[in-house]
């Protein structure tokens, strides 16, 4: 009788989902409520996660809780620190959750908000998911190694040394990208810079709170860091408001950026019981704590998704980038339905605390969850927006022009109406001069959650809610940073140690210190250019990160897939090479369309010949002219790197295939790097509790 229940209410949760999903499918030209969003959301991750990833977890990896982790066989009070579960899951969701499942849904609202909401919904379960959760099993079973030491090693070294040589170069770039936006969501803010300051001493009390002074004690030393953080959250609105300590927190971008690769430097030196993981733990209830909040207020107001299903701007002529839904739609949405930054840290810093191999799908496979649920949010956030607002705020001024008047007459003929006065009155009440071109996503995103929250909890409030969703953005961009410094650490060691063994030890300082100050002097070069740049940074970085970053997520699928065809697992091996197909036809698609398209919107070369000829022409402005020399330079190495990127992606993606046909046929391969069983002292422990 009770199973016959719990088979009805998995079968009514199924029914009300795909119904969920039918609603927001075939909407046309009516107006559609947000709250399908969240029921279709929760319904499909609910079943995902019940039936999929355990059975992921029971028949494909086959987890076994008695079976000691790297953190306890390895533990040396520094990076392998046998860590609570919930200090875990905190530490990852925060890391993985950067500015993608937030900036991404929202520029992808361009095409409407159909596509982007199925990509991220069946994404997320079938691809992003699986890709967590495998990668963070195979480097528990392999002493916590890198990504790209596990492709040298199972795969061989051709394709090996190529995914470590990608994954470092394409690690540089994602850095890159996520400390200028960080930069610009804190420049000349500072309420947003004290917040997020203020984050890292606090974080090191809690780590010392939890280590030294009260071990164990995880609900005092949360609810004392939850308490700190609020205290910081209000006490950057005040330091916003006295001219004297403002001032100690308004900076320029580039001194921003100074003060970022230092504290990058930092967090990889220091012990990670230190900063790194309090810091992200207690980052995260900020981010669950909004998200959370976001999502009740929308359940409150049951808001109309305002902006359609889909956009004239399928096409390829959209405003704020350019190319076609597909590919682009699965480029500029990563993080909140597939991420390769995410199996840097599933690979990376994660491996090096779980406790005890039964939290892999908790963390792993609910991690992900969670993050694509974020994403359904800052969809409906862009969504709900009138859609002439919208891109208002996210269509640069050369598109739509740089006067007020120019900018809505051109997005009203596009279908969308919105006036001067509608845009000048929504930036007083936001708190800014002006709302017009503010490109990149976080402004956009910031103004919807602030509707919905002033809608929910008080209009007169619209300026605080909208700083604190700019302050929020930026917290949860810096925590990816810090954890994306460490993993590139992790893999510099790796790297260097196959030259010189003594580097691989991942605690010893004289290595630590050197791969540190060389994975930020890295990343630090292209924060600097992106800085530097007058156009914003974000033009020229962008594109790079979205198909290096899918890219990045190829690689791991190929190295999961390689590793259970070769465990004798071949046919579970569909379970990754399904997503590591698409991705392969995605991100090929796209480099392709980057490096050879005509059209300058889309193709690196093609726009950089265009200001050539421009600029050889003298038919350029002067203040353009200055400029343009720098700007085709970064066109040419974003086409370059692109083309670098994928040809490695290829190689590595034919060495597997040629590992499994060996394999297959009996020839030698690789043999397996798992680590010898060795029973946990914890559940000895458990048993005798």
């Amino acid at each position: 009788m009770n199973n016959l229940s719990k088979n009805f209410i998995w079968i009514l949760i199924s029914i009300f989902g795909a119904s969920a999903v039918g609603v927001i499918a075939m909407n046309r030209g009516e107006s559609i409520n947000a709250l399908w969003f969240i029921a279709a959301a929760l319904c499909i991750y609910t079943i995902a996660y019940r039936f999929y990833s355990a059975w992921i977890a029971a028949r494909v990896l086959a987890i076994d809780e008695t079976r000691a982790t790297p953190a306890e066989r390895l533990d040396n009070g520094r990076d392998f620190v046998p860590t609570d579960k919930w200090i875990v899951f905190g530490h990852h969701f925060a890391a993985i959750a950067g500015p993608g499942p937030l900036v991404g849904p929202t520029l992808a609202a361009q095409f409407g908000y159909l596509p982007g909401t199925l990509w991220i919904l069946f994404g997320a379960v079938l691809g992003g998911c699986v890709q967590d959760m495998v990668i963070l099993f195979i480097s528990t079973r392999r002493n916590a190694k890198s990504l790209g030491q596990m492709a040298r090693e199972e795969i061989g070294p051709v394709g090996g040394t190529a995914a470590l040589i990608a994954t470092f170069a394409i690690m540089i770039i994602l850095i890159a990208v996520l400390g200028l936006i960080v930069v610009n969501a804190m420049k000349h803010s500072p309420w947003a810079a004290s917040t997020v300051t203020a984050t890292i001493p606090i974080a090191m009390i809690v780590g010392f709170y939890m280590r030294h002074f009260r071990p164990g004690q995880i609900l005092e030393a949360s609810a004392l860091g939850v308490i700190l953080l609020l205290l910081a959250v209000a006490g950057g609105g005040w330091i916003d408001h006295n001219q004297t300590l403002r001032s100690l927190f308004d900076h320029e971008g580039l001194t921003l950026a100074w003060w970022v690769m230092a504290y990058g430097l930092v967090a990889a030196i220091f012990p990670v019981w230190l900063l790194l993981a309090p810091r992200d733990y207690l980052s995260t209830f900020i981010k669950l704590g909004t998200i959370t909040l976001l999502a009740i207020a929308i359940i409150m107001l049951q808001p109309d998704v305002k902006m359609p299903a889909l956009t004239q701007f399928i096409d390829g002529t959209g405003p704020i980038f350019g190319g076609k839904l597909f590919p682009f739609v699965f480029i500029t949405i990563a993080c909140g339905a597939i991420s390769g930054f995410h199996a840097l840290i599933a690979s990376g810093t994660t491996p090096k605390l779980l406790t005890s191999e039964r939290d892999i799908r908790m963390i792993g496979y609910g991690g992900m969850v969670l993050e694509s649920f974020v994403a359904i949010m800052a969809i409906i956030a862009a969504a709900v927006l009138d859609p002439g607002v919208f891109f208002a705020i996210n269509s640069p001024s050369g598109v739509v022009g740089k006067e007020a008047v120019a900018a809505v007459a051109k997005i009203s003929s596009w279908g969308f109406p919105v006036t001067v006065e509608q845009m000048h009155m929504l930036a007083r009440q936001m708190g800014e001069a002006t709302l017009f071109a503010r490109t990149g996503g976080a402004p956009s995103l910031a103004v919807g959650m602030a509707s919905i929250f002033g809608n929910a909890f008080g209009q007169s409030l619209l300026a605080l809610w909208y700083h604190f969703a700019i302050m929020f953005e930026a917290i949860f961009i810096l925590t990816t940073l810090d954890a994306g410094t460490r993993v590139g650490r992790f893999m510099l060691q790796d790297m260097l140690g196959n030259i010189w063994p003594k580097m691989a030890q991942t605690s010893w300082l004289p290595s630590v210190i050197l791969s540190s100050a060389l994975v930020v002097a890295g990343w630090g070069y292209f924060l600097y250019i992106g800085v530097i740049d007058p156009n914003g940074g974000v033009n020229i970085l962008w594109p790079l990160f979205g198909i290096a970053n899918q890219m990045l997520a190829a690689i791991a699928l190929c190295v999961g897939t390689g590793i259970l065809f070769k465990s004798g697992k071949s046919k579970y091996a569909l379970v990754t090479a399904l997503p590591l197909l698409w991705l392969i036809i995605i991100t090929s698609t796209a480099a392709w369309e980057k490096i050879a398209s005509n059209d300058i919107r889309i193709g690196f070369f093609a726009a950089a010949n265009d200001l050539s000829d421009k600029l050889a022409a003298g038919t350029m402005p002067s203040e353009k002219a200055d400029i343009a020399p720098q700007l085709i330079f970064n066109l040419h190495l974003d086409a370059g790197l692109t083309l670098f990127f994928v040809m490695l992606l290829w190689l590595i993606v034919f060495d597997m295939l040629r590992m499994c046909f060996y394999y297959k046929v009996g020839k030698t391969v690789p043999p397996a790097t798992e680590s010898p069983y060795t029973a946990s002292r914890f559940v000895e422990k458990w048993v005798r509790d």
